[in-house]
């Protein structure tokens, strides 16, 4: 399993851990040399500040009492596994806080520590931790955070048998949770520079480098007709879409170096993505793009992903993706109007896109394996939900 197959940012919302006096240093975040960070873009753009709620931004953070969605509280702050001699432990300490493994029976055993050091996902559906090993590399942490059950759980892709750290994070993780790492070694796949990243999607993750722009809108100075950034809505469709394939659209294999591809460009000299037969059965979370693809709402329109998502604030009421169907169709239509009246206005989106549980993530809980569900990018009818 891959880590970006269980941190769905473009679906999380942040949940706060009462846990305060405790501070960490991990370091300053800092950006490629042309990249001038999401305050500067703010300070000119205030209008979208709401921005800094969303899933997007919220996909990776610093570890601190209010990133980390798990409780640290005593009784709640222990995973059992399977395996009745292991067991871990999240800990809040004067100077960070910590998961520690624990395997054999007292006075018996063996313990592993390791610090949060980032999160990954701001908590809508769940959220892992990464912690930074030996030599600048990168590992997950074994124990994650599962919403739906409000409880740690066991990482996906460990197993709960054994006392094991040793998940690498490979750079396509973070090229999806985070809008920039420097790797810093080609033998070692998750090794990256500890002073040059730039975590959660930033703005210029979508709209390009932004200190050129800065320095051409300098106060005083003449507004250029070229304005040196990228707005991805005048962007051709292809390209529109390229964009948010990098993430959405599968994992794929890499053909340039990570952090290399750029709003605008065609995302296929990058990353070779599977592509999906037309009767291939695809998960709802492995291609969200590919399903819409398939979706007669795309084929007969000129619609993208941002018809129905403004990544610029947080969207969770689906009433308010229907309004955007019925920008199109009208109620009327609706197979169950005859039936149900005005009462469907609203649902269009529960009926078209429902919620389905995906197969490519999941974890344990409780000695059962817990999978989330996630909404169908595939607009048709589902006789099912009707």
């Amino acid at each position: 399993m891959k880590l970006g197959h269980y941190c769905v940012l473009r679906y999380l919302a942040a949940a706060l851990l009462t846990c305060a006096g405790i501070a960490i240093s991990l370091g300053q975040e800092t950006a490629p040399n042309n990249f001038i960070g999401n305050n500067k873009c703010l300070s000119c753009h205030e209008d979208q500040r709401k921005y800094l709620g969303t899933a997007h931004h919220l996909t990776s953070q610093q570890a601190n009492a209010t990133s980390i969605a798990g409780s640290f509280a005593p009784g709640k702050n222990v995973l059992r596994t399977s395996q009745r001699e292991l067991h871990y432990r999240m800990e809040a300490k004067n100077d960070g806080f910590f998961q520690t493994g624990v395997l054999g029976t007292p006075p018996d055993t063996i313990s592993i520590s390791e610090r949060f050091d980032f999160v990954i996902g701001s908590g809508r559906k769940g959220q892992t931790y990464l912690y930074w090993g030996k030599e600048d590399q990168l590992f997950q942490l074994p124990v994650s955070y599962w919403t739906e059950v409000a409880s740690w759980v066991n990482s996906p892709g460990y197993g709960d048998r054994t006392l094991d750290f040793s998940r690498p994070v490979v750079p396509r993780c973070l090229e999806c949770h985070a809008s920039f790492f420097e790797p810093v070694s080609n033998s070692v796949a998750n090794r990256y520079r500890r002073s040059n990243y730039t975590l959660g999607v930033s703005c210029e993750k979508c709209h390009g480098p932004g200190k050129q722009h800065a320095d051409l809108n300098a106060p005083g100075a003449a507004t250029p007709v070229d304005q040196a950034v990228v707005n991805p809505a005048k962007l051709p469709r292809e390209r529109q879409l390229a964009l948010c394939s990098l993430c959405h659209g599968g994992i794929g294999v890499a053909k340039a170096p990570p952090f290399s591809f750029a709003v605008g460009n065609a995302l296929e000299d990058f990353i070779r993505l599977e592509i999906p037969k037309a009767d291939e059965a695809l998960d709802v979370h492995g291609n969200q793009v590919a399903l819409l693809e398939r979706s007669k709402c795309f084929k007969s329109s000129a619609m993208t992903c941002s018809t129905c998502h403004n990544v610029h604030v947080r969207q969770r009421e689906v009433g308010d993706f229907s309004e955007t169907c019925l920008a199109c169709h009208k109620v009327e239509s609706c197979g169950l109007f005859p039936r149900r009246g005005q009462s469907i206005v609203g649902k269009c989106v529960d009926c078209h896109m429902p919620n389905q549980t995906s197969n490519v993530i999941f974890s344990t809980h409780d000695a059962s394996r817990i999978r989330p569900k996630v909404r169908n990018h595939w607009i048709k009818v589902y006789p099912e939900v009707r």
